[in-house]
């Protein structure tokens, strides 16, 4: 069969073995199936508007149902190593006898963006399964220890008493942010883009809306040229990746940072760690550094989206519909690594809790506590009462050789009387301020680590991802029935076929 009329000499050997085979076998290996429902979906209009009999869809869909990855691959250098056209060929190659009408008024613009969006369309859907499992998993071990006092740090330095389940709460909190956000780009750019043709549209009155209830899709995309000149549907996915991946990002250097030997707060088990080949005394975590290391990816996967689509024509491009998503499997398999991994880390986590405990009470916490009860209690106005606890704080580890968490009542009333606001009975300004347990249970706010507030926040966190669970598997169920509904659309036609 040729396939061109326009050229006389088939691809050069740079060509082929440097462009068109790679995106040949990429598109084989996760294309195929979207490509096939969409030519089924075809055969059915095709139908309706009484192009082909119903003998000739039936052989058409048996033909396509038969298609293999092996006899599409072995036909590639005939078929100009197109996917298009290889499946073109393989079906006229099943075919009883030919059906000349089949691909009148096509264009392989519009069927390849449609398969672009739907490949990536099932992706969204799997990296959001995989976010809600790291929402669960971080919610269960969030629920596990909402009580145990560890330092917040904010620049780095002690700040405030925060538990093991108020931050995993925030690891969960931001998967189920991201999966949230990307349930709205699912259904933000779940459009078919079917019946654009080239870039104009098509001559046949094709049912745009119903061809795109059969593949999945909420409607059509309505203008034809910014069906096949777009592809904002990658960048709004790998935009929601890459923000997703700089909150991980942040999490893991927290975790590396509490699983060194300068805070030894946390640790993982021996084999999620790693060892020093020279440093015998050493146990290293390469897997936080590999795993922060693939976040950065994810913001370099849409930087490179951009920077492909930016300044082409507004028009049907290969550099547009190719090569600038040639990295689009890459950025899934990198998301689903990081996914997989931090997960992993997030259900193994232990954390030393003598430890944490330790360095709560050495430390001086309790000067917002502190500020807090001079000002509410004493009516020492706040910012001065924030001059006092700083002046306090200062006298203490000047007293106590650095440890912060010497409780001098004297101290505090010294400072207190320098500022010219004297207070009576100063130890019992310092009873909470230097009790950690105390601290937490003085955070009362919603949201914050009080244990009674993280509880809350956990119930309602459950319900969010309960909703998010059900709303994600009504997406994967609404493509599902499609499926099932064109084949059985096609199922009196093929039953005719034999």
């Amino acid at each position: 069969m040729r396939l061109t009329g326009r050229l006389a000499a088939a691809p050069d050997d740079f060509i082929r073995q440097e462009f068109l085979e790679p995106q040949f076998r990429h598109e084989v290996a996760n294309l195929l199936s979207w490509y096939v429902l969409i030519e089924k979906a075809l055969l059915r209009e095709y139908r309706r508007l009484g192009v082909l009999t119903v003998r000739q869809v039936g052989w058409l869909a048996v033909a396509l149902d038969g298609l293999t990855a092996e006899e599409l691959t072995a036909g590639a250098g005939a078929a100009l190593s197109d996917i298009a056209l290889a499946m073109e060929a393989g079906v006229a190659k099943a075919l009883p006898e030919p059906v000349p009408a089949w691909h009148v008024d096509r264009s392989r613009n519009d069927l390849q963006a449609c398969a672009q969006l739907l490949y990536g369309r099932e992706q969204v859907t799997e990296i959001a399964a995989m976010l809600l499992q790291l929402a669960e998993a971080a919610h269960e071990r969030a629920a596990q220890d909402v009580t145990s006092p560890m330092p917040g740090y904010t620049h780095l330095q002690a700040a405030q008493i925060v538990t093991p389940g108020f931050y995993l709460s925030a690891v969960a909190e931001h998967a189920l942010g991201v999966a949230s956000r990307l349930l709205g780009t699912y259904d933000r750019i779940n459009y078919a883009q079917l019946g654009a043709g080239p870039m104009a549209g098509q001559e046949l009155a094709w049912d745009r809306d119903w061809l795109a209830q059969a593949i999945g899709c909420t409607g059509p995309v309505p203008h034809a040229l910014a069906a096949v000149a777009s592809r904002d549907w990658l960048l709004d996915i790998a935009a929601d990746i890459a923000s997703a991946g700089v909150g991980f990002s942040r999490f893991l250097t927290d975790l590396m940072a509490w699983s060194s030997s300068a805070y030894g707060l946390v640790e993982l088990p021996d084999e999620l760690a790693g060892i020093s080949a020279a440093m015998p005394q050493k146990k290293n975590y390469p897997l936080l550094e590999r795993l922060r290391g693939r976040t950065a990816h994810l913001t370099a996967f849409y930087v490179d989206f951009a920077t492909g689509q930016r300044n082409t024509p507004y028009s049907n491009m290969v550099e547009v519909s190719k090569e600038a998503g040639l990295h689009a499997s890459t950025m899934f398999d990198t998301a689903r690594s990081v996914l997989a991994g931090f997960t992993l880390v997030v259900d193994r986590l232990q954390w030393r809790t003598d430890r944490m405990r330790a360095v709560c009470e050495e430390d001086h916490f309790g000067g917002f506590s502190l500020a807090n009860e001079l000002t509410l209690r004493a009516g020492v106005p706040w910012r001065t009462a924030q001059v006092i606890a700083g002046r306090y704080v200062t006298a203490v580890l000047t007293e106590g050789a650095g440890r912060a968490g010497l409780s001098d009542p004297a101290a505090l009333a010294a400072a207190a009387r320098e500022a010219g606001y004297p207070v009576e009975d100063s130890a019992s300004y310092l009873a909470n301020s230097t009790d950690v347990d105390a601290q937490l249970r003085a955070k009362v706010s919603a949201g914050s680590a009080g244990p009674a507030s993280v509880l809350v926040l956990l119930a309602e966190q459950r319900n969010r991802l309960d909703v998010l669970t059900a709303e994600w598997k009504n997406r994967r169920a609404t493509v599902r029935n499609a499926i099932t509904a064109t084949d059985a659309a096609l199922s009196p036609a093929v039953g005719s076929a034999g």
